[in-house]
């Protein structure tokens, strides 16, 4: 979760620097287009994923069991968004399927970097439930993680904050707080959420009222966190007493004495997702592994070895309920949260991150 979201910030930056891009690609990918065809016709899949708990989940769940059935070995590379698209650019990627969180999969669309998706060979998303807004032109939805207000349950005196207006309530819940920095979008949901503005009138989102709710705590923000284990830092700390966090890293602490809470309601939701890049020297065997990852077995596989939650809702019926109660898609959780809106953050982030930063310096 983290490692997408920093990806990301890296390849917002840097999508106007294709020169930069290029030049990395070229020192740190040496394959040729024979080396590609040489490992196609040894059947060989290349996977960019970022690596770490993440990649390792999908080795188990994803990549073995899809090589067993099919013979298709996986070949995993880590490869930054400027670098895969810069190599995109020059017509020789060196990676066959990418699996990336769905707003770099719009902006690949947008940049003309991926392939349209073939629905009719994606036999596992039909009438599986999928939200449509991640069955977009050139991407499929593969994963939910999602933010969430986290907090220590010995700072307030038995209450719990269990919304975005107990957040911003400093008279009754009061103490130092932290914020998201710039590894991801800002966070101006929650202060609309905060000021009662219900889910589904959230975009477009009113940027002057949520900048005026969020002037509110300023005082007491002393913090904006820049990668994802640091809210649970500063929260085991003591530094402050309630953050917004990514879900998955405040659940990795839950259980090791430290007096930590968080809470689904206002829950950001994002999601990871596949797409292929243009000129992938292995569509066919892509759209095999994209179509077995969407399978609700793997689906529920992937959700125990890793807490983001599955975008087909039949997968919940391979899991605990012990497992489905700390994943961002339950049925619940579905209602208690809200789905970012990639498309309005696209068209916005220029303006309102130039806001945002000069809010954070004051």
């Amino acid at each position: 979760m983290g490692d997408v979201a920093l990806d990301r910030r890296a390849f917002l930056a840097g999508v106007g620097g294709l020169a930069a891009g290029a030049a990395a690609a070229s020192l740190t990918g040496c394959e040729t287009r024979t080396e590609r065809s040489a490992a196609e016709s040894s059947r060989v899949l290349v996977v960019r994923n970022f690596g770490g708990s993440y990649g390792e989940a999908n080795r188990k769940a994803v990549y073995e069991p899809f090589t067993r059935e099919t013979g298709i070995r996986i070949r995993v590379v880590d490869f930054g968004h400027e670098q895969m698209l810069a190599q995109i650019k020059e017509g020789r990627p060196r990676f066959d399927v990418m699996d990336i969180d769905m707003s770099n999969l719009v902006l690949f669309e947008h940049e003309g970097a991926s392939e349209p998706l073939d629905y009719g060979r994606l036999k596992n998303v039909r009438n599986a439930g999928i939200a449509q807004s991640l069955l977009t032109p050139n991407g499929v939805g593969k994963s939910y993680w999602a933010s969430v207000l986290a907090y220590r349950t010995d700072a307030f005196g038995g209450r719990k904050p269990e919304s975005w207006a107990d957040f911003w309530g400093l008279g009754r819940f009061p103490g130092n707080r932290a914020l998201q920095g710039e590894v991801d979008w800002p966070e101006l949901e929650f202060a609309l959420l905060a000021d009662g503005v219900p889910f589904d009138r959230l975009y477009p989102l009113d940027v002057d009222r949520a900048f005026k709710v969020m002037d509110e705590i300023r005082g007491s923000v002393r913090t904006f966190w820049e990668y994802g284990a640091e809210p649970g830092e500063l929260l085991s700390g003591g530094s402050v007493v309630a953050s917004s966090s990514w879900a998955g890293r405040v659940q990795s602490l839950l259980g090791r004495g430290t007096p930590l809470a968080y809470e689904w309601n206002g829950a950001r939701r994002q999601s990871n997702g596949f797409g292929i890049p243009k000129g992938s020297a292995n569509p066919d065997a892509a759209y095999r592994l994209i179509d077995f990852a969407l399978r609700p077995r793997v689906q529920a596989h992937m959700a125990r070895l890793y807490p983001d939650g599955p975008v087909v809702p039949a997968a919940y019926g391979y899991l605990t309920e012990s497992t489905a109660a700390r994943l961002p898609s339950t049925p619940g959780h579905l209602l208690s949260g809200f789905d970012l809106d990639i498309e309005w953050w696209l068209e916005n982030r220029d303006r309102v991150t130039r806001r945002w930063r000069d809010w954070a310096r004051t």
